[in-house]
């Protein structure tokens, strides 16, 4: 089974289309029979992708520190609510249960978590899949900062080249695992 992390937000953002693109990649995730790793929690936009794959009937895992437990309510309806000591063991545990990364839209936690699992790919501590879903062009500001960042020989063009980027669940995952 392929296990897909999604880093998304834990508000619902400024319109209903947020949490009906998130209810449809986690249902997407679960239709392909892969599971959903996340957050763990049951509000904004990690609730409704977790929701989205568990009504498909997918597998989800959800993993959550002590500290979030309580503000973000974390989902009991999950297949398995992991509760980590800290951010750090979260993001950890996530990444060992994962076989790639995708980015929802989100906020600072998101940008960190994509950032951190990238940089850990750049280091070549794993060679997993990583992705963000440009839904509504959401992340299309920082795909040009990132473009210009490699032009200006920040950062290579590989590295860049790394980052599947699509505005379709279904074309993105095809292009991180292949077609299944």
């Amino acid at each position: 089974m392929t296990s897909v992390c999604v880093y998304m937000g834990s508000r619902d953002g400024d319109s209903p289309q947020w949490g009906e693109m998130a209810e449809h990649v986690g249902r997407r995730i679960a239709e392909r029979g892969w599971r959903l790793v996340y957050g763990g929690g049951n509000v904004g936009l990690m609730g409704r992708c977790a929701n989205g794959a568990l009504n498909a009937g997918g597998e989800v895992i959800g993993v959550i520190p002590d500290n979030l437990m309580q503000l973000e309510a974390g989902h009991r309806s999950v297949t398995e609510l992991i509760q980590v000591p800290d951010m750090h063991t979260r993001k950890a545990r996530m990444s060992a249960l994962s076989d790639g990364f995708i980015a929802l839209p989100g906020g600072i936690g998101t940008f960190e978590e994509l950032f951190e699992i990238w940089t850990w790919s750049y280091l070549a501590l794993h060679r997993k899949p990583l992705a963000v879903l440009n839904a509504n062009d959401f992340y299309t500001p920082l795909i040009e900062f990132l473009e210009k960042t490699a032009h200006h020989g920040f950062m290579s063009r590989t590295t860049l080249d790394s980052l599947h980027v699509d505005d379709n669940i279904d074309t993105l995952l095809d292009a991180m695992f292949g077609a299944q």
